[in-house]
């Protein structure tokens, strides 16, 4: 279990690092209301911390859901032989899926959020597509409580396979690890790049990047599953 975990640690510093980065939502709407409302560092840090943590609460929440069918999987006494390889092949599989979604996503250029600032610095949130110049007929003005809202109804998906497998090792000590590993990274993370923001210093261009966000994901799920079940690792 300590290699599998090594790699499991990885993939959530992994994961929250490219979830946030490659995600303009994640830091750009706190860096607008800043200046639209004259908030000062402290106070535009602070409502970045309550979202984040709104944001990682419905990710592990989403995450102890596939912790519950992985336990529920552990106590199958007849599979206890071949349990940690069926959770590295799951892994692995959700990967997979989660990649291949992602870039049929990316492809397909849904719709997503956006945020807008205006000229009296009111700032919106709608929905539009990459490339799409057109107004959205649909905006919504927004507030700090609503961007709380946003983030809380936007999980990561890829916490499902992170948490599944020390579920299925039936390990709460590893399931917590990982969880407090998200949380610090993900915070760090946005923390990072809002400050960046606050005062006007731009690292990374992640515009392009943004659409491939669940691919990216999904790729680092499904690397750990590929060293796991072939690799030894």
């Amino acid at each position: 279990m300590q290699n599998d975990l090594e790699i499991l640690v990885l993939a959530a510093i992994t994961i929250s690092f490219l979830h946030t980065v490659t995600g303009p939502d994640h830091y750009l709407p706190f860096v607008a209301l800043s200046k639209s409302r004259g908030w000062s560092f402290s106070k535009t840090i602070g409502w970045t911390i309550v979202c984040g943590c709104g944001h990682i609460g419905s990710s592990v929440l989403l995450g102890l859901g596939g912790a519950a069918i992985g336990w529920s999987f552990s106590k199958i006494n007849a599979l206890e032989s071949v349990r940690g390889g069926i959770a590295g092949w799951t892994l692995l599989s959700f990967g997979l899926l989660y990649a291949t979604w992602g870039l049929i996503k990316a492809n397909q250029n849904r719709r997503h959020k956006h945020f807008d600032i205006q000229e009296d610095g009111s700032v919106y949130v709608s929905e539009h597509r990459h490339g799409e110049l057109v107004m959205p007929k649909e905006r919504h003005k927004l507030t700090p409580w609503v961007l709380f809202i946003i983030f809380l109804l936007g999980p990561c998906e890829p916490m499902i396979p992170l948490l599944y497998f020390p579920g299925a090792r039936n390990s709460f000590p590893a399931m917590l690890l990982l969880i407090l590993i998200y949380t610090f990274f993900t915070l760090v993370t946005m923390v990072l790049m809002v400050a960046l923001g606050y005062y006007g210093i731009s690292i990374f261009k992640t515009n392009k990047l943004e659409r491939y966000m669940h691919a990216l994901g999904g790729a680092t799920i499904f690397i750990c599953g590929l060293g796991m079940v072939f690799m030894g690792w």
